[in-house]
């Protein structure tokens, strides 16, 4: 399987390409097709364009998690049955009980929603959980042959319920974004939540997104499009604005101390000198 990916940075678009193909990017042969181009005060300009080329089960990859794997080679068994009974094995594994999975077919994959006992405390708040049981399925259930097979994973509506909060904190952001025109950046995200954020800002008018930062810590950046007008009057009782030419206008002098030392005083004492008319330029010291 062979497909380009374009992103920011020639590492993003890798991360796109894992990401897509379910596998690690060391099973993975990446063609850097075009880089980003830094023009005048190091602005970047472009985006990077990787070919990436993946063969399902020329690498033998052991799982990180250590459970009974299914054998890929059993006949007449599909990728969907091999990767629910994986994902079965390994929630068995963690000791929890009474799991159930539905699977529903989707263009290319499978959609496997899981359902047991105490799993969905396990999720987390970005569902750590459920992107390893993906991970790992996908490289087990796609080593039978050389078709991709798409593996997502879900459990009782968490995806749609983080992508439902994504949007929001992304539209919350740019308001504020708007409203104060400082550039706001928002928590490390995986590449999944990093591109609901895009695809959001991309429909509000006003502010733009990028990400910044090396995996896994890349995160998104918030910034507005609009100038905001320069306030070189301010309001107020005797500012600028209020026709009074002194600074300050009508208010009251800070109070002042004398914090000079007795040596000061005595060395700034006036000098008879001092005291001679003798115009701008008649006083010379030597």
């Amino acid at each position: 399987m062979k497909k380009i990916f374009t992103a920011a940075t020639v590492e993003e678009a890798k991360q796109a390409a894992c990401t897509e193909f379910g596998a690690a990017e060391s099973e993975i042969t990446f063609n850097v097709l075009e880089e980003p181009k830094r023009g005048l005060f190091g602005k970047v300009k472009g985006e990077a364009k990787v070919e990436a080329e993946y063969e399902p089960g020329t690498v033998e990859v052991k799982p990180a998690v250590e459970a009974p794997a299914p054998k890929a080679e059993a006949s007449g068994v599909s990728k969907a049955e091999i990767a629910k009974k994986y994902m079965l094995s390994l929630i068995a594994e963690m000791g929890i009980e009474n799991a159930e999975i539905t699977v529903t077919d989707t263009e290319n994959g499978a959609l496997f929603d899981i359902k047991a006992d105490g799993f969905e405390e396990l999720l987390g708040k970005k569902g750590e959980l459920l992107d390893a049981f993906q991970y790992l399925s996908s490289l087990v259930c796609n080593k039978v042959d050389r078709d991709y097979f798409r593996i997502s994973t879900d459990c009782s509506g968490f995806r749609d319920r983080r992508k439902t909060q994504l949007e929001e904190l992304a539209r919350k952001i740019a308001a504020n974004v708007k409203r104060n025109g400082r550039t706001s950046a928002l928590e490390p995200m995986n590449p999944y939540e990093r591109r609901i954020i895009h695809a959001t800002v991309a429909e509000i008018e006003g502010v733009t997104s990028r990400s910044t930062g090396e995996e896994p810590f890349r995160k998104v950046l918030i910034s507005s499009t609009e100038k905001r007008p320069r306030n070189d009057f301010r309001g107020g009782k005797g500012g600028r604005k209020g026709g009074n030419n002194r600074r300050g206008g009508d208010r009251k002098p800070r109070a002042h101390y004398d914090i000079t030392t007795s040596f000061e005083k005595d060395y700034k004492r006036p000098k008879p000198e001092d005291n001679l008319n003798t115009g701008l330029y008649g006083k010379i010291e030597f």
